[in-house]
């Protein structure tokens, strides 16, 4: 099946004559004339500006969210490597997980190490594996390559749907 797609831009955006330039197209982009005009403080660059973050960007709060993502990761192979060798850790571990989330790594990793010695070394286990997974096992290219795929399939099925709703186009059911 084919799919096209077609753009529809607002008349300002569209090129026009300029009679300084002896007819010559000139492109015009009326939200990007000030592109030059970058305050001193600001990075010039091509890339979109995100508001909202405060002073971090939108890929310092993926790597936060990733952060805490990979202890719970962590949680879990520690878990599961423990339930098989050493009962009793295991049994400590998974009492300490009921009663803390493990949805702020860090304070969680923290609060493990000052409950007892033995509370410690799982949480240097763990603080190991999440190392040893984010920097040998965890597979970025595949995150990178998902989340495009993610991200175009969702939209073509939102688009997709838009489409069918509003232009009330009867689909075949063979």
């Amino acid at each position: 099946m084919e799919s096209s797609s077609s753009l529809i831009l607002h008349h300002s955006y569209l090129s026009y004559l300029n009679p300084k330039f002896g007819k010559r197209p000139l492109l015009s982009f009326p939200l990007m004339r000030n592109l030059r005009k970058c305050k001193q403080t600001r990075i010039c660059s091509n890339k979109m500006y995100v508001p909202g973050f405060g002073e971090a960007s939108p890929e310092a709060k993926a790597a936060k969210h990733l952060h805490d993502f990979f202890t719970y990761v962590a949680v879990r192979i520690v878990s599961a490597q423990l339930e098989s060798y050493n009962p009793e850790a295991y049994m400590e571990l998974r009492e300490f997980l009921d009663t803390n989330s493990v949805s702020d790594g860090d304070k969680f990793c923290a609060t493990l190490m000052r409950r007892s010695s033995r509370h410690m070394n799982l949480a240097l286990r763990i603080l190991e594996v999440r190392s040893a997974y984010c920097k040998n096992d965890f597979e970025w290219d595949n995150l990178k390559r998902l989340a495009f795929k993610n991200v175009d399939g969702s939209n073509t099925r939102l688009m997709r749907e838009y489409v069918l709703e509003t232009s009330h186009v009867e689909t075949d059911s063979d």
